[in-house]
């Protein structure tokens, strides 16, 4: 019997359970990142009210809103963090660790907690950043998505968020934009309604 025969035929007699032990391959990652992730994981369940500090775009729609983030939900490989802007709960960003780095999502809903036309937009780490900031450029998703909605110099976006002791930030880049919001982590407030399409 040769080896390729014999190796078949014990293979054959072994149950099935016994032939699926692949293990899972592990979630890599980079300390820098997981700094960075826990860093906002350790505000889990806390909100923050901030006030936008940069808009160079013209007649800026979140003037006079209150804004508020809420680290809402925390696991060891996501975090989900509405962003409230007034009465309007359709924003939450999602931060998942993906084994090539960190993703940001824009999950954008409609009232009824279906999806808006605009959603899951966001980026993807292309460097191992700091632990007290991380860079998002924009993804093929996204970029496509921007295309087709008409709004082509969006798809050089970066989106950029810092984490400090006193200061969380949510800043959006590209050649000549620039839209920054910053928390004031030292003060707590009480937490906001649930965002539109979340239980």
């Amino acid at each position: 019997m040769t080896i390729r025969k014999y190796v078949l035929a014990v293979t054959a007699s072994l149950p099935i359970s016994a032939t699926l032990l692949a293990t899972e391959a592990p979630l890599v990652s980079i300390k820098t990142q997981d700094d960075f992730f826990n860093n906002i994981s350790k505000h889990c369940g806390k909100s923050y009210q901030g006030n936008v500090t940069v808009d160079n775009a013209a007649g800026g729609s979140f003037i006079n809103k209150k804004l508020i983030m809420h680290v809402r939900k925390c696991t060891d490989s996501q975090l989900q963090i509405p962003f409230h802007v007034g009465d309007d709960s359709s924003r939450t960003w999602v931060i998942t660790k993906t084994g090539s780095g960190l993703s940001l999502k824009h999950d954008h809903r409609l009232k009824d907690g279906s999806n808006d036309k605009s959603t899951m937009y966001g980026g993807h780490t292309n460097d191992a950043g700091w632990a007290q900031m991380q860079s998002f450029p924009a993804d093929q998703y996204s970029k496509e998505l921007f295309i087709d909605q008409g709004i082509p110099q969006s798809i050089g976006n970066t989106w950029q968020m810092y984490i400090y002791p006193k200061k969380f930030t949510y800043r959006l880049i590209r050649q000549g934009r620039e839209f920054r919001v910053d928390f004031d982590l030292t003060q707590p407030i009480s937490t906001p309604v649930t965002p539109w399409g979340y239980e």
